[in-house]
């Protein structure tokens, strides 16, 4: 996936009411119940349907490492599906989004500002309208660098801009070499 997806995901996560499932015998029949049987748990998980069956019945325990992500990843996509609906609605509409991110920032600007670029530390909360353009972009699969351009923009209008009350002639953020991200609902 993307840095600033499986941010978004990790923020989305954090209002699960349960944990999920742990064990690997747990996520797969989780994944079996959800799919509606071990073959296209099997297909999606790129491994044998029997292989699928031995975890279901605690024959396997311990999964090598890439499918062990692979199984974590598919187990939080699915987790609570209402809980996460309801949270990025929030999100979208009253409450906005937090970012916190240690990354190069700079900007396009007028001649004779100082426009250069530079890392810098920043803890922001978003408008509710960047973060429904952020997990609608999600949403439709988009690429990291269009959900960076997306976090430019509010970045643009939050910390640079201040809502229109500065810098009204700032052309465009540049917003890369992200060291940290992080988001927060």
């Amino acid at each position: 996936m993307s840095l600033i997806g499986d941010g978004l995901n990790k923020a989305v996560q954090k209002a699960f009411t349960r944990p999920a499932p742990k064990s690997a015998g747990a996520q797969m029949r989780y994944l079996v119940k959800q799919l509606g049987g071990t073959r296209a748990v099997a297909q999606m998980l790129r491994v044998s349907q029997r292989t699928v069956e031995r975890y279901v019945k605690n024959q396997i325990k311990k999964p090598r490492p890439d499918l062990a992500g692979r199984l974590d990843r598919e187990v939080k996509q699915r987790w609570q599906p209402q809980i996460r609906a309801k949270a990025k609605q929030k999100a979208a509409s009253t409450g906005g989004i937090m970012i916190d991110t240690r990354a190069r920032l700079g900007y396009t600007a007028p001649i004779g500002s100082t426009d250069q670029d530079r890392i810098r530390h920043l803890t922001i909360a978003l408008p509710p309208q960047y973060a429904a353009r952020l997990f609608e972009a999600q949403e439709q699969g988009a690429s990291d660098a269009r959900l960076q351009e997306i976090a430019a923009e509010a970045l643009k209008e939050v910390y640079f801009q201040d809502g229109g009350r500065r810098a009204g002639s700032l052309d465009e953020v540049r917003f890369t070499d992200i060291e940290h991200l992080e988001f927060d609902l």
